[in-house]
Formats: structure tokens, sequence, C-alpha cells
């Protein structure tokens, strides 16, 4: 499952990303958004893993301030 699931990320990153970077569309956070969730599914696995990319998804808002956010 893990595996599956770094594929569609690897894609949203190689597809989606950089159609939106390229239209000045760029995450507020570093890591973005996309390698923070590879990054918790391949440490913490499957579901800790989305569930901790969707919530940092969530906090990606008009309102929070950004900057550097590493995986803990």
């Amino acid at each position: 499952m893990k595996k599956i699931l770094i594929s569609v990320v690897n894609w949203y990153q190689n597809n989606i990303s950089e159609w939106l970077s390229s239209r000045n569309i760029n995450c507020k956070y570093y890591p973005t958004c996309s390698e923070y969730t590879k990054q918790a599914i391949q440490k913490y696995g499957a579901l800790k893993g989305i569930c901790l990319g969707v919530w940092r998804i969530i906090r990606c808002n008009p309102f929070s301030k950004g900057g550097y956010d590493p995986l803990k």
C-alpha cells in the first residue's frame, strides 16, 4: 500500500505540481505538502502518513504563515 500511495504522490509531483508551479502557484511550506506527505508515508506507513498529509494540507490556508515545517 505504501508503494502505491508514494507512486500517486510522485505522479502528482511530476504532473500536477509542475503545472501549478509554472503558473506561480507555489506551496507556502517547505518541504512542500506533497513531499511532506510522501515522507510521512515512508516513515509512518500508509494510514498515519495520509492523515499527517491531510492535516498539513488543512493547515495550508490564507491565514497560515507557512515557512519551514519538517516532518517530526
